[in-house]
């Protein structure tokens, strides 16, 4: 049976009138509106929440008041704390992250933190720790886990549909924009760690990484992760800006079949192939499962103005963020000692 989104259609209900009573009252700074920011401010904007916008270029600000014409504006992300929001969300280079988060949560907001969390898994850690001081809402940009797609993987996993996973294989490459210091594994990867860690509900306990650096001597065009989980699968997963062919997407395989979802197209497909006991290959076809695409943006905004509201733990919190940019940083430890060696 095609599952088409049923699931989240039916969260979507549920969620419209508490949503309707959370957006009440509740006002929201977007801290960096540039290239990703400026879609938190469509979105927040949209949403009735958007209180004021920082950025220190003006063309951004000016931008912000093309979506929303009485939106506050503030050269400083500084200023904009002393309006006292009651959430910030947070769109800024990733080495900002933490000391703008730590101000916010220390001026009493809750925090949404774009990917990655941080660069750093102690500034990440101390951030966890400050809103559990604090009581604040931290919660990471990890879009990934609010497509209905990887919500389906999920429960199919918990379903036990294709029994025990052996192995997942995930990809996000093509020919895209390099960076002169973030390689491709923080640059392209970080979404899919999160996917990874998410569906396995497990943290690695072994992380192995290769790549290969071909534009600049230090920074990785492409990248090969391999994580091992507690109850013996692996992950693997390749990242490349340097690529013919646009890839994104995951397979899964298991004892009774596999789970093909392919990002591009927003479907997954059970491939009903296995290997049976006497070696001898099984094929009984395979069909579509899901298909269809939500709002993973929108949907994941109002899921962190709903934990704000009713004080609850994001899907993607600061402790899964946390996990992340460990996994990141453990991959970047062995990447830059392979370039040395």
């Amino acid at each position: 049976m095609l599952w088409q989104n049923q699931v989240f259609r039916g969260n979507w209900v549920k969620l419209q009138s508490h949503k309707m009573r959370s957006k009440m009252n509740m006002k929201i700074g977007v801290i960096g509106a540039g290239a990703w920011g400026k879609n938190l401010v469509k979105n927040f904007s949209e949403m009735g929440v958007l209180a004021g916008v920082a950025d220190a270029v003006e063309s951004n600000r000016k931008n912000a008041t093309v979506i929303q014409p009485d939106v506050e504006l503030f050269e400083s992300h500084t200023d904009l704390l002393s309006r006292a929001y009651d959430a910030v969300a947070i769109a800024t280079p990733a080495h900002t992250h933490f000391a703008i988060a730590k101000e916010a949560m220390e001026a009493g907001c809750d925090v949404f933190i774009e990917k990655p969390m941080t660069l750093d898994p102690d500034e990440s850690e101390a951030l966890v720790k400050l809103g559990q001081e604090k009581g604040k809402v931290v919660m990471v940009g990890h879009l990934l886990l609010y497509q209905p797609a990887i919500a389906y993987l999920k429960e199919a996993l918990e379903r036990n549909d294709i029994g025990q996973v052996y192995t997942m294989h995930q990809r996000r490459s093509k020919q895209g924009r390099a960076r002169a210091v973030e390689n491709v594994l923080w640059s392209f990867g970080v979404h899919d760690v999160a996917v990874l860690l998410y569906l396995s509900g497990q943290a690695p306990v072994k992380v192995e990484a290769v790549g290969h650096c071909g534009l600049q001597s230090t920074v990785e065009d492409d990248t090969y992760l391999h994580l091992t989980f507690p109850d013996g699968s692996l992950a693997h997963l390749h990242n490349s800006w340097l690529w013919p062919i646009v890839e994104r997407g995951l397979i899964i395989v298991g004892e009774k079949g596999m789970l093909v979802y392919d990002e591009i197209a927003q479907n997954v497909r059970l491939v009903k192939k296995t290997i049976d006991c006497d070696l001898q290959n099984v094929d009984e076809g395979e069909e579509v499962v899901f298909e269809g695409s939500g709002q993973p943006l929108r949907l994941e905004l109002d899921h962190f103005v709903d934990c704000c509201k009713r004080r609850t733990k994001p899907n993607s919190c600061g402790q899964n963020g946390l996990d992340v940019v460990r996994v990141l940083d453990q991959a970047e430890t062995i990447l830059k000692g392979a370039r040395v060696s």
